[in-house]
């Protein structure tokens, strides 16, 4: 029942995931953290098989730091969206990685941007988007209340209604959520929603 989400707001974008590791009947841990930091101004959220998901985020984060080692410059947030893409459609056609992305970046021309790649590959900019059965609800309430230009707090007001949406109307809903922005300051966490505490 995983569930990742993000928005494009003025001058920032969000990403928030479930934070739930199960398998079948078990739940294996209720804090694993399923938005990596790509760089130092980008966000990859991801849902899918744990497996994939684990080897395949780290896979593209190993390989957005080896481009900038080699290069002395880091990928824009689209040139990363689309090596993401690219490595996701090559696998296609030998060893299918089950996995679904949210790429949020911000660059210091263009601003921040959100990029949605499924797991057949397909590439799409967006300004707000979902990803897993809370996806049904998360969009739906973004459907109502985004607006270009939100400010941070009305973003996360938002984050915290499709939180709160997915929580009551989710038949096996994720106990605990994990938030993180980009902006010109860089990616980092912002805050965790925990209902369930991990010891």
């Amino acid at each position: 029942m995983e569930c990742v989400f993000g928005l494009v707001g003025d001058g920032f974008a969000v990403v928030a995931a479930d934070s739930s590791a199960v398998h079948s009947i078990l739940v294996h841990k209720s804090d694993e953290d399923k938005v990596m930091l790509l760089d130092s101004h980008k966000l990859l959220g991801a849902s899918g098989e744990a497996g994939d998901r684990a080897q395949f985020t780290e896979y593209i984060q190993k390989n957005v730091h080896l481009y900038q080692f080699r290069n002395g410059i880091p990928l824009t947030t689209a040139a990363a969206a689309n090596f993401t893409r690219g490595e996701l459609a090559t696998a296609l056609r030998k060893n299918p990685y089950s996995v679904n992305i949210l790429l949020a970046g911000y660059d210091k021309d263009i601003g921040p941007s959100l990029y949605y790649i499924d797991y057949i590959a397909t590439l799409h900019k967006i300004e707000k988007g979902a990803f897993g059965y809370g996806s049904y609800f998360c969009l739906s309430m973004m459907d109502r209340h985004y607006h270009s230009g939100m400010s941070l707090e009305e973003a996360i007001d938002l984050v915290d209604k499709c939180i709160m949406e997915i929580r009551s109307r989710l038949v096996i809903a994720p106990p605990n959520f994990v938030i993180k922005i980009v902006d010109k300051d860089g990616a980092r966490e912002y805050a965790w929603r925990k209902s369930i505490k991990s010891d």
